[in-house]
């Protein structure tokens, strides 16, 4: 099992169009597509955007026990895609149901089937939902594995108060760190890819992974350093690749009983669990919007 925190929100594209997102409520969808029990924490509005992000979590196979509910209107993330499919956010967050995750929110633990706890994106950023998630990580860390993926928007980040020394803690108590090459350049101007992956894998964490967009991937432990390739598609769009990706690492890890807090990969693995990780994120850029691949469209992969 499973436990993905964090905010489940509307993108609005720029030609009017609405489309369910957040990096969390994303990859949970794409992990329970691929077959992995998964939970969502996250808190819903009961608007009618809301009842449709729990439809589709419903629908994808999402348990939503741990999933709270209230007043607040959902929290809109307004997106602009470039001519290479690459979209750019600003948000409508004030006031709205995706920050309003509280402590009170959170159960007093996890059951013994909860191996991996994944956080994320505006999860780290608007409050309280960024006390909440930093508080369930040191609660955590010691417990199970936990991933992060930082997903950093520059728009919602810049003042955030407190925002980069709460990454950092979230960081050197997690065992995987997703990041894209965007997030690496944000944390690490002056560093390149690797030398920033680096970085990070020093202040704590098992496996740091840099996605590169068209070019693949990069993944470095602490005995090894793996890039793949990406699969050569026709991109729709990017919405949503990078937390396709995160879950398939997960979902590969899960199906090869690697998911575990004292993680360990040999070259050979690391870089099956990267090309499995670019399949899925590949796939995902071939459809408009965050729609992730189910596990019967993978064949045996």
């Amino acid at each position: 099992m499973v436990v993905v925190c964090g905010e489940a929100l509307i993108d609005r594209i720029a030609d009017g169009a609405d489309s369910p997102g957040g990096g969390p409520f994303n990859t949970a969808r794409a992990l329970a597509r691929l077959r992995i029990p998964t939970q969502f924490l996250g808190h819903l509005s009961r608007d009618a955007y809301g009842e449709q992000l729990r439809k589709l979590l419903l629908a994808d196979g999402v348990d939503l026990a741990i999933t709270s509910v209230g007043p607040e209107p959902t929290t809109l993330a307004i997106a602009e895609v470039n001519v290479e499919g690459r979209a750019t956010y600003r948000f409508v967050s004030d006031g709205t149901s995706a920050p309003n995750l509280t402590s009170t929110m959170v159960p007093a633990s996890f059951g013994p089937d909860v191996d991996a706890l994944h956080v994320g994106t505006l999860g780290l950023v608007f409050e309280p939902i960024a006390t909440t998630i930093a508080a369930l990580v040191e609660r955590e860390h010691s417990k199970r594995l936990i991933m992060v993926d930082p997903n950093i928007r520059p728009t919602a980040v810049n003042g955030a108060s407190g925002y980069r020394a709460r990454l950092d803690r979230i960081i050197a108590q997690s065992t995987i760190v997703k990041a894209s090459d965007a997030d690496i350049a944000w944390l690490f101007p002056e560093l390149d890819r690797v030398a920033a992956a680096r970085a990070l894998l020093a202040s704590g964490p098992r496996l740091v992974v840099v996605t590169l967009g068209p070019n693949g991937a990069v993944g470095v432990t602490t005995s090894a350093e793996v890039r793949v390739p990406a699969p050569v598609v026709k991109v729709i769009d990017t919405i949503g690749a990078g937390d396709a990706f995160g879950a398939a690492l997960l979902v590969w890890l899960a199906n090869h009983g690697r998911l575990t807090r004292d993680l360990r990969l040999d070259r050979d693995e690391l870089r099956a669990a990267l090309e499995f990780g670019c399949l899925v994120a590949s796939i995902t850029c071939t459809r408009a919007g965050a729609n992730p691949p189910w596990r019967a469209e993978l064949g045996e992969a």
